[in-house]
């Protein structure tokens, strides 16, 4: 949610909140002309050849490490909307207090005011007409410190870099080349609709799952995660998951109706959906309903009831979950996503029932509006897994995405079966991956099997995806055995009974989970 605020070409010491969303425009060859004629503009290949080039060099791509002209020309080459992350002057920790603090307590109004102050004396002393667009207006975030305004000068920039206030300053609207990540260079492929499929697999093999009561189908890799022994001792009752994907599919009576099914009971599945669609004004929310495929099958392996029809049952059969539709595809790129995400992380963050959020998304680099959300959840005391990354060809080069590159979620990348650790062919890896799961079978690649779109007959699903649900369904576990742990106690658990602990490699963190040593199987 957004409170929006109209702001003259006066100095604004007041604000008027008021509900409202942000808007999204395509920007005109006119608005472009209307800008200072002393800046040339930095053409969008050349931008995206400085992202693509801090992203194999860093490992991501920061906005607020570039030159203001660099931002300014992906802002004016994107929807020319700025998201201005702000702070109490002197506030040396603000991140910390992401989620702690109330923003509309007045030192945090203070420094929007003296942000939107700015903006409006900056226009009023360049008299630039042109330049000036007419009634602005600026969108402030209900929960999260920062506020979004429409900007086409330059100097405004300047001026946002020298004020205290300021944390950071980016053009959410800009779109990055994905096809330089495609096509025939040696980077392998990331799409945005990557695993956008969740079809119902009829040719698997019999050694492909294990038949559990009371007629389940329990993937092959559950036993290799101690998860099929764990569930002598827990089943996830008592704890909430919530999912952020792309929501659930109503077509799946196994997340409707037979939720509670076979020895799945006692138990709730809830439904949102954050993402908008539309244009302009038009723009609303387009509800839970998963149009991609991804968000069911990640669900399934969090969540799907031990049933009786065949189909295949989640790692915490019995756990509560939240599924939150907060982006159209695996990869939130796009101005909507990313708010879509936010605040998903922003909904889960203020429900006290919810202990673990699974991310098996992200974005191949940082966004700071998304990065204040995950701080948001975090410091209500949710325990984030994130996906370190997945293409659709074997990359040896491209590290852990956003937002499993920060401190504050846990990465989870997928290994083949087998001795020894080998990522599996479309995974991600790097220093910041915490865990691994097993997902893909040696010699037939087979992925774990989870719930299809419809139906009994079970779908596969690969890549850190799966994994990253399949370690937040773990997670679940552990807590449900331990209901007066913390955050902390259960990371910790799942730390010193994974496969590689007190070690941890360079590139698979602590190794393979044991979710039967958690929970205290043995």
């Amino acid at each position: 949610m957004f409170l929006k605020v109209k702001f003259n070409l006066i100095p604004v010491l007041g604000i008027l909140f008021v509900f409202s969303c942000t808007q999204e425009e395509i920007p005109t060859s006119s608005l472009l002309e209307q800008n200072e004629a002393s800046v040339e503009l930095i053409a969008s290949s050349e931008i995206d050849k400085i992202i693509l080039k801090s992203i194999q060099e860093t490992g991501d791509f920061v906005w607020m490490d570039q030159s203001d002209l660099l931002l300014y020309s992906a802002l004016l080459q994107g929807d020319s909307i700025l998201t201005i992350g702000y702070q109490p002057a002197g506030q040396s920790q603000a991140n910390a207090r992401i989620g702690l603090d109330d923003v509309t307590d007045e030192s945090w109004k203070a420094s929007a005011s003296l942000i939107l102050s700015m903006i409006s004396e900056t226009l009023e002393t360049n008299g630039n007409s042109a330049a000036r667009l007419k009634d602005p207006e600026a969108t402030i975030h209900e929960s999260l410190p920062y506020l979004e305004v429409k900007i086409s000068e330059f100097s405004v920039l300047l001026n946002l870099r020298k004020m205290p206030e300021v944390r950071y300053f980016e053009p959410i609207g800009y779109q990055f080349n994905y096809d330089l990540l495609n096509g025939d260079n040696p980077y392998g492929r990331i799409t945005s609709d990557s695993g956008c499929e969740n079809d119902p697999q009829s040719n698997l093999s019999a050694s492909d799952y294990s038949i559990v009561s009371p007629g389940a189908k329990a993937s092959w890799n559950y036993p290799q995660m101690g998860i099929s022994q764990a569930w002598t001792m827990s089943t996830g009752a008592g704890i909430t998951v919530g999912v952020i994907d792309t929501g659930l599919s109503p077509d799946q009576a196994l997340f409707g109706t037979a939720f509670n099914s076979g020895q799945s009971s006692g138990r709730t599945v809830q439904k949102f959906g954050t993402y908008k669609t539309g244009f302009l004004w038009w723009k609303s929310y387009d509800g839970p309903n998963d149009q991609c495929g991804h968000g069911t099958a990640m669900s399934g392996i969090v969540a799907s009831p031990r049933n009786t029809s065949g189909a295949a049952v989640g790692v915490a059969y019995n756990s509560n979950l939240i599924s939150v539709r907060g982006t159209s595809d695996v990869i939130f790129n796009t101005t909507d996503e990313k708010n879509g995400v936010a605040e998903a992380l922003v909904l889960l963050g203020n429900r006290s029932d919810v202990k673990i959020i699974s991310l098996s998304i992200g974005d191949v680099f940082s966004n700071s509006k998304v990065a204040d959300a995950i701080r948001y959840a975090y410091n209500r005391g949710k325990l984030i897994f994130a996906a370190a990354g997945t293409s659709t060809s074997f990359t040896n080069w491209f590290g852990v995405i956003f937002p499993a590159t920060m401190a504050e979620t846990v990465a989870v990348t997928g290994v083949k079966e087998g001795s020894g650790y080998q990522r599996c062919d479309t995974c991600h890896s790097g220093s910041k991956v915490e865990f691994t799961v097993v997902m893909e079978r040696s010699g037939t690649n087979t992925k774990p099997i989870t719930l299809a779109s419809s139906g009994n007959i079970p779908s596969t699903v690969g890549g850190s995806s799966v994994a990253t649900s399949t370690a937040s369904g773990i997670a679940a576990l552990v807590w449900a055995a331990n209901p007066g742990w913390t955050r902390t106690q259960v990371l910790d658990r799942l730390r010193t009974t994974s496969d590689l602990y007190p070690s941890r490699n360079s590139q698979y963190g602590f190794g393979n989970m044991d979710a039967a040593a958690a929970v205290g199987v043995y």
